[in-house]
């Protein structure tokens, strides 16, 4: 993995940009399945995507205060070092977050020990800074400290970077996540402390062409990319549209309509939606989710839509239509199979106001994060 790493960012740079791979993994919720915990998991969990994205809630009162994790729902993570020499970590780049977060040497939860550990001792380039973090899970609390390293994502090297460094994880579920941290590519105000994150730390230190980046998501284990600094034609076909943000915390951008069948049948009159590359599913509020899963033919059954395999080929699109472009996705598309009897609709309910577009329509849909020109780019991915 490392070795595709160096290997990806080397050939690169010749074109001003940085590539990193991304492995697509199995999803926390997919092993609780196969492990025969999922169904006692929800009755033991209220689990809400949204509890990720406080400022969806109008009142903000009774939700997690920094958004930081959402670990039953994420997929794609890659390699990155920290440290003096590199201590290597996986993690998710998770558009709908802005810390760098790993565990620590000193935290003894199980959680911990079966990941890797950042060693601080070990590291001549680390710097202690005296602060602690606290960061509100939907299970519990992720107990750290704050201290400055070198990040090293693939070629790029941000020195002085602020991270998070867990004491203590909550959670017997955390064990199961097959990644360590999380490193947040979503605004700075996101930001746990005022911590500067890493894509504004490289934009600082001039590492980048452009004050951009994208992601491509296959479907496949292996052939993901996020991309620091440019855009990468190969990955998608057509046009790429452009649409402004409307809100700069995630990434977040406003939303006409959701057509299936023809008719609108979710967000009528508009509502806002973000494009969150650490959420792989599509959620939304429950009465518009309500309509699509009835739309599609989906049923629920202990908190996920089940829908009859054999039947996909026929299911509609299900079409969101942002600044008048239409971007259908396919059945093929927001259907899982599951190797445990029924497939499951990708589909959600968040208690909170925000449509949450995630991987299954990132897949379909190459996507550009500019910073510049606070726009995200959207083309049809091949």
């Amino acid at each position: 993995m490392r070795f595709l790493v160096l290997l990806c960012a080397a050939s690169a740079l010749s074109q001003g940009i940085t590539k990193l791979p991304l492995e697509r993994g199995k999803k926390l919720r997919e092993v609780l399945r196969e492990k025969g915990l999922l169904h006692h998991f929800f009755q033991h969990h209220h689990y809400d995507i949204g509890t990720k994205f406080p400022h969806a809630f109008p009142n903000g009162t009774e939700v997690a205060t920094e958004p930081l994790l959402n670990t039953l729902d994420m997929e794609y993570y890659g390699t990155i070092s920290i440290g003096t020499p590199l201590q290597n970590f996986t993690v998710v780049f998770d558009t709908g977050s802005s810390n760098l977060w790993v565990p620590s040497i000193s935290c003894t939860s199980l959680a911990c020990q079966s990941h890797q550990m950042f060693n601080p001792s070990q590291s001549s380039t680390y710097k202690s800074t005296g602060q602690n973090l606290s960061i509100q899970y939907g299970t519990g609390d992720m107990e750290g400290i704050v201290g400055s390293d070198t990040v090293t994502v693939a070629s790029l090297v941000d020195t002085n970077q602020l991270f998070g460094l867990s004491t203590t994880e909550p959670g017997q579920f955390f064990v199961h996540v097959k990644f360590d941290g999380i490193l947040g590519l979503g605004y700075p105000n996101l930001a746990a402390d005022g911590i500067t994150p890493v894509f504004d730390n490289m934009v600082n230190e001039s590492l980048l062409e452009e004050n951009l980046f994208s992601v491509y998501l296959s479907r496949e284990m292996t052939g993901s990319m996020v991309i620091f600094g440019g855009i990468d034609e190969s990955y998608f076909t057509g046009s790429i549209n452009w649409i402004s943000i409307s809100y700069q915390g995630y990434w977040q951008i406003s939303m006409d309509s959701i057509i299936v069948n023809s008719q609108e049948i979710a967000c009528s009159g508009g509502c806002q939606a973000i494009i969150d590359t650490g959420t792989s599913l599509v959620a939304g509020p429950p009465s518009g989710i309500s309509n699509i899963q009835s739309a599609v033919g989906a049923h629920d059954v202990y908190g996920e839509y089940n829908v009859n395999c054999s039947s996909i080929s026929a299911m509609p699109d299900v079409i969101f239509v942002i600044d008048g472009v239409q971007y259908p996705v396919s059945a093929l598309a927001y259907t899982e199979q599951n190797d445990q009897g029924p497939c499951i609709s990708s589909f959600q309910n968040t208690s909170g106001d925000l449509w949450i577009l995630g991987d299954v329509f990132i897949r379909v849909y190459y996507s550009i994060f500019d910073r510049a020109n606070n726009r995200v780019g959207l083309a049809k991915a091949i």
